[in-house]
């Protein structure tokens, strides 16, 4: 019984986000909390959403702070070099932008970290997807899928998760895998070139001299922009996540952004128009002399989280801090960093804590247990001998539909102990168990996606109806050359 709800539940939930009849929030609350009361233990509700919120509080604290970091760094202008490149490489053409979404996703997914990957892609990409009218999933599902991929470093989570699981060096999971993740890689990138493709048949082939003008290499302004009265005006500064908050000069070069629809679903709606200042070289928020103190407090803030020296939360509290003392020292000053950067907080560090009365609820009734052991246990005997390829295909599901703590801790141990029977080594059913992660990184259970969805204003369901059954083919092709190579 226990087992149907479970999937009852989050296919409900599944189901009513995607056809939009509840915000991702509401039904994050109100579907388990429902679920909980048919299990018949809605007394215990309370200590359920307690459970959860006390075990997600962590990440939700330290997305909060390093949504004011980032935020912070790209107010001061840390990542602008970087949107210069790439807006020098992708031009306006609609097929190197997406190309570029995912060669910049992996590059900063180097960190392992989600939510700043995430963070540093929607900021760099966000203004040219919107000026060129773009589809928006596009940059976010590919954003996910390639950064599911670079998931699996050892310093990512699931693979640290394996080896603690089984008992195993986590070098000896990841390293072999690497043929198989790099062919991973490139089928997303290759996906990225088709869907950059699709988006410049829809779009027509756009140059920078057809629609765009050189202000100074990497900037662009539009045209009309560009004629505008010599006067002051009030511009909406979107871009990079979150706006300086003070009053652009017209004479500064601004991106404005055109109508999209920021769905795969109907590329055409008109959205009204937005002006962007991502990288307006006269925003009051730059601080140039301090470009290499910020740029070494980011990788001593990233080395230190590699390296584990703090618990991340504590490393992103205090890169926080001291960024907005160092860069603002006026009090005054920092609020305006602070509210600048507010509406995002507020929407990630919500949707976490309304993510942990669902997997409160989850784990708390025994719904996850039960499912997991329902699954396992309809294997069938003589797919014995293939439990690596097995726990492969079972990972997509099982990290989509539950936390990687519940999975590598809780599903891949009663796995590994079925493939040990039949003469399945644990490192063949450990990389196997990784195979999922380019699907898992879109699941409503993991706290990045939001900041991803949040960041490029996409609705949570366009972005999983776009995105599931091309991460579940990345996965697949993983799988498949991780059998070829002989790897699983």
């Amino acid at each position: 019984m226990l087992t149907i709800l479970g999937f009852a539940m989050i296919a409900t939930f599944l189901v009513l986000i995607m056809m939009k009849k509840m915000s991702p929030i509401a039904a994050l609350v109100l579907i388990p909390a429902l679920f909980c009361v048919f299990v018949g233990k809605g007394a215990k509700l309370g200590d359920y959403v307690i459970d959860g919120v006390t075990s997600l509080a962590p990440t939700a604290a330290m997305l909060m702070f390093a949504i004011v970091y980032f935020g912070v760094m790209i107010d001061v202008g840390l990542f602008d070099p970087i949107v210069r490149a790439i807006l020098k490489f992708c031009k306006a053409d609609p097929l190197r932008v997406v190309v570029g979404t995912a060669l910049l996703a992996a590059i900063v997914s180097l960190d392992g970290d989600g939510s700043t990957t995430f963070m540093i892609t929607v900021s760099a990409m966000y203004p040219l997807y919107k000026r060129l009218k773009m589809s928006l999933v596009v940059m976010t599902g590919v954003a996910a899928m390639a950064n599911g991929v670079m998931n699996t470093l050892p310093w990512g989570g699931p693979t640290a998760r394996a080896a603690t699981a089984l008992k195993l060096d986590a070098s000896d999971i990841f390293v072999p895998m690497i043929p198989a993740l790099a062919v991973g890689l490139l089928f997303v990138i290759a996906l990225s070139y088709v869907l950059g493709r699709r988006e410049r048949k829809r779009l027509g082939v756009l140059t920078l001299d057809d629609v765009l003008v050189e202000d100074e290499p990497g900037f662009v302004k539009d045209k009309a922009a560009a004629k505008v009265e010599e006067k002051e005006t009030e511009a909406v500064l979107v871009g990079a996540g979150a706006g300086t908050g003070g009053p652009v000069d017209a004479k500064s070069p601004v991106l404005t952004g055109g109508s999209g629809s920021g769905t795969d679903a109907d590329p055409g709606d008109d959205q009204p128009e937005e002006t962007f200042a991502a990288l307006d070289p006269a925003r009051p928020t730059l601080r140039p002399k301090l470009y290499w103190f910020n740029a070494l407090l980011t990788v001593a803030l990233l080395t230190a989280m590699i390296m584990e020296w703090l618990p991340i939360p504590v490393l992103f509290l205090l890169g926080a801090a001291l960024a907005l003392t160092v860069n603002f020292p006026h009090i005054p000053d920092q609020k305006g960093r602070i509210a600048a950067h507010a509406d995002n907080v507020l929407n990630v560090s919500g949707m976490v804590f309304a993510a942990a009365v669902f997997t409160g609820v989850l784990q708390g009734t025994g719904m996850v247990d039960h499912m997991a052991k329902w699954m396992v246990g309809v294997i069938p005997d003589a797919m014995g001998p293939h439990m690596a390829l097995v726990t492969g295909v079972l990972s997509l599901p099982l990290t989509y539909f539950m936390s990687n703590d519940g999975f590598y801790f809780g599903v891949l141990p009663v796995l590994a102990e079925a493939g040990a029977a039949h003469g399945v080594t644990p490192l063949e059913m450990a990389r196997a168990s990784l195979v999922g992660q380019p699907l898992h990184m879109s699941s409503p259970l993991v706290p990045a996606v939001y900041v991803l969805v949040g960041m490029a204003k996409v609705e949570f369901g366009d972005h999983t109806r776009f995105v599931v059954k091309w991460a579940a083919l990345t996965c697949l092709v993983i799988l498949g050359a991780g059998m070829l190579f002989g790897i699983i």
